[in-house]
Order: structure tokens, then sequence, then C-alpha cells
């Protein structure tokens, strides 16, 4: 039994992961960039939340979802001002710095508004656990809130994306971007629309990745955010479905392991399982091979 408790702990903590890697692969998938400031992002939404709830005491309702209209506009303001003058830029790596540098902004911004030390988050789950077979399985309502969460996010985005024009402009863009705007369709527009979507998600992720485990500090996106990027490489970059299967599998990966191999390794573990993937399939699971016209 104490193995079916720590798989379902691996699926809510790997949803967690999938919500994030979602931001990161559609970003990719659309804009061809790498938003490694990604992960501060879920700093930010957990801060609000926390601000919301324990500084002013208000509703963990309205601390959500104060959290993700700020991750929504910080999302579209990171693009407009960081990223979007460099998409024409002749070195991919001067949009990697730029990151990297929105990185640490985010991180110095919180340290110098909330300190460095360690905020206790109170859980804006008010589930409480449940128990199975006669009490010897016990499942927290933060656990299975954040499964039902990723799901139904998961299922309303690809809704989105096959059903509305927005999402099907998104389709183009990723396709094609040349093609898309002779079209008619405004790949600024989308692109800014596709990072407002990741950061709301990102603010999610992060309210619910500190109610999971209650501790908040200006450093706490760092790790998720880097593991819910190799969650999107691991099941193929730029695929939505993709970044949703490899942020389960790295979830359930890491707890496993934790549980029955050591708690230390975790870590160099989940990349090494990276490395063997990439090296069998480099594009990730569910990637495709993209052959560039020359």
């Amino acid at each position: 039994m104490s193995f079916l408790t720590f798989l379902i702990n691996g699926i809510s903590l790997g949803s967690v992961y999938a919500l994030i890697a979602l931001g990161y692969t559609m970003v990719y998938g659309i804009a061809k960039m790498l938003n490694f400031a990604h992960g501060d992002v879920i700093m930010v939404g957990a801060f609000a939340t926390y601000t919301v709830c324990s500084t002013f005491g208000l509703s963990p309702v309205l601390g959500v979802l104060v959290a993700v209209v700020l991750c929504t506009v910080l999302g579209m303001v990171i693009e407009k001002v960081a990223y979007k003058p460099l998409r024409k830029a002749s070195s991919p790596l001067a949009v990697l710095i730029t990151a990297i540098g929105v990185s640490y902004f985010l991180q110095n911004v919180a340290l110098l508004i909330f300190g460095s030390n360690m905020k206790s988050f109170t859980s804006v789950v008010p589930l409480d656990s449940v128990k199975f077979f006669g009490g010897r399985i016990t499942i927290s309502g933060e656990t299975i809130v954040t499964i039902l969460v990723c799901i139904v996010i998961m299922a309303a985005l690809m809704l989105f994306i096959n059903k509305t024009k927005a999402g099907q402009a998104m389709l183009a863009v990723s396709e094609d971007k040349g093609a898309a705007q002779l079209m008619g369709i405004n790949a600024n527009a989308t692109i800014t629309l596709t990072f407002a979507i990741g950061s709301a998600l990102a603010a999610v992720a992060g309210v619910l990745l500190c109610s999971a485990y209650p501790s908040l500090t200006p450093y706490t996106g760092s790790m998720p955010g880097i593991k819910a990027f190799v969650a999107a490489v691991f099941g193929g970059i730029g695929s939505i479905p993709g970044a949703f299967i490899g942020g389960i599998l790295l979830g359930v990966i890491e707890n496993l392991t934790k549980a029955y191999i050591s708690a230390q390794l975790s870590d160099a573990i989940v990349f090494a399982v990276l490395i063997v993937v990439l090296l069998v399939k480099p594009t990730g699971l569910l990637g495709k091979n993209i052959q560039e016209k020359v």
C-alpha cells in the first residue's frame, strides 16, 4: 500500500511540474524561445497569494485570483520588455542571457520586499485528507486537488488550442510564423497571449506547490522551474501532451526514488533518466523531428 501512496504523491508532484512545463513548451513551440525566468514567475504567484492571505487575511480564492492576474500581466510585460526586442537577434544566446537576467531580477526584487527568511505558506486547499482501504492509505487534500486541477487545465488548454481562433492562430504561428503573418494572423499578439497563458499556469502551479510543501522563499521557483524544463524536454519540447506526460513521469520517478533509493540522489537520478531518454530518442517522448529548409 505504501507504494500506491508514493505513486499518487508522485503524480501530484508531477502535476505541478506539468503545469509549469506547459508554459515552457508553449513559449518554445510558438516563439522558439526558452524562458528560463519562468520558474521565478512561480515564486511571484506564491508570494502574491501569501500576501493576500497571510498578510491581509483575505480569502484564499481571492489570493489565487490575484496571483493569476499578477503573473499573467508579469508574463506579458517580460515578453514585451525583455524578449520582443530580441526575436530577430542573430544569436539565440542573447535570449538565454536575457532570461537569466530577468530571473535574477525577480529573485532580488523578492529579496528586497520579503527578505531571505523562509515564510510559512498556508494551504489554500480546504479539502481534508481522504483515507482508503480502512485507513491504510491516506491522501492529502492538496494531492487530490493538484491532480484534478492539472487534468482540468490540460483538457481546457487542449480545447482552447483546437477549438478557438486564438488557439488555431497559435498552431499556425508555431508551424510557420511567416506564412501565418501572410494569412493575416498577428504573430506578436499570439506570442504575447502565449506568455500570458504560460504565466497564469505558473501562478496556479506555484500556489499548489507551496500548499503541498508549505515553505516559501525568493528561490522557491528555481529548482521546480529547472525540473519542469526537464519535463518539457522529456516529453518533447513544443508538445503540449508531451509536457503533461513528461511532468507526470518526472514526478513519479522523483518520488519513488526518494522512497526506495535515496532522497539525496533523487535529483541526480531524475536527470540521469532524462539523459538516457534523450540518447534513445533525442526529440523526447512525443517530440517530432523537424527538417529545416535551406
